[in-house]
């Protein structure tokens, strides 16, 4: 498999050599870019790449220049310490979207989905929206929840949300129970359904059919009213996040 690089940032792009490397020995990194520009020119040019893992933030402005200037049939996992372009990263040619630092096993899966979807076809014989809802029916449907010496099966459509307490992480379901679960708010946004979950504030993640009203908070933030939970403070659209979230309710 060969694989290019897009990120501005000389140790995070070395720490991706290092983790393809630990992955599977037989990746071969093409090049390293560090602009939008170089992007561009580097993905006209042969060979092409089979994969780019890309950063958001370039030296010369976002990577979504380069989608919006060229044609790109190469899927892409998006690999940033920006969680805002989530949405925005899912209509061009996503197939996964790493927040920084890289975790090893969050990239390991994404690089399986990714030979999933295209061991023995060729993408450019298919259309890359039908390889992406492939791809995303494989965000995790359900958790196993212990309670006591016995076990549940929750269904992801019958979360209300994610939240942080006391440095432990707890999913609620529609009832209003708390279940603790072994998974950071930062993983949970890579094996979570996007267009069904959205990380508010640094402490929380909201199901979109858990929320039955959004109000103007202040300092230009929002709150939201959830079904059955009497809560306030937790549902605090953050305000560097005010923009996405309406983008992403809305879509």
């Amino acid at each position: 498999m060969n694989v290019l690089i897009v990120e501005n940032e000389k140790p995070a792009a070395d720490m991706l050599v290092d983790l393809l490397n630990r992955i599977d020995k037989s990746i071969n990194v093409l090049d390293i870019i560090e602009t939008a520009e170089e992007a561009i020119n580097r993905l006209e040019e042969r060979p092409q790449p089979d994969l780019v893992l890309m950063d958001i933030q370039l030296d010369d402005g976002l990577c979504f220049e380069i989608f919006d200037t060229i044609k790109v049939d190469i899927p892409v996992i998006f690999t940033t310490a920006y969680d805002d372009y989530t949405l925005k990263a899912f209509k061009v040619n996503s197939v996964d979207y790493l927040l920084k630092p890289i975790d090893l096993e969050l990239l390991k899966r994404a690089i399986e989905k990714y030979k999933k979807l295209f061991a023995d076809k060729d993408p450019f014989r298919r259309d890359f929206s039908q390889l992406v809802n492939e791809f995303r029916n494989q965000y995790k449907s359900r958790f196993l929840i212990k309670i006591g010496e016995k076990y549940k099966s929750l269904p992801t459509r019958e979360i209300s949300h994610f939240h942080i307490r006391e440095r432990s992480v707890f999913l609620c379901d529609f009832q209003g129970k708390d279940y603790g679960i072994d998974h950071t708010l930062e993983q949970l946004q890579g094996l979570m359904d996007p267009r069904r979950f959205f990380r508010i504030n640094r402490e929380c993640m909201v199901n979109i059919d858990s929320i039955s009203l959004m109000q103007s908070y202040s300092s230009s933030r929002l709150q939201l009213a959830m079904k059955n939970s009497e809560k306030s403070d937790l549902f605090v659209v953050s305000r560097d996040k005010v923009s996405s979230f309406k983008e992403w309710v809305d879509k």
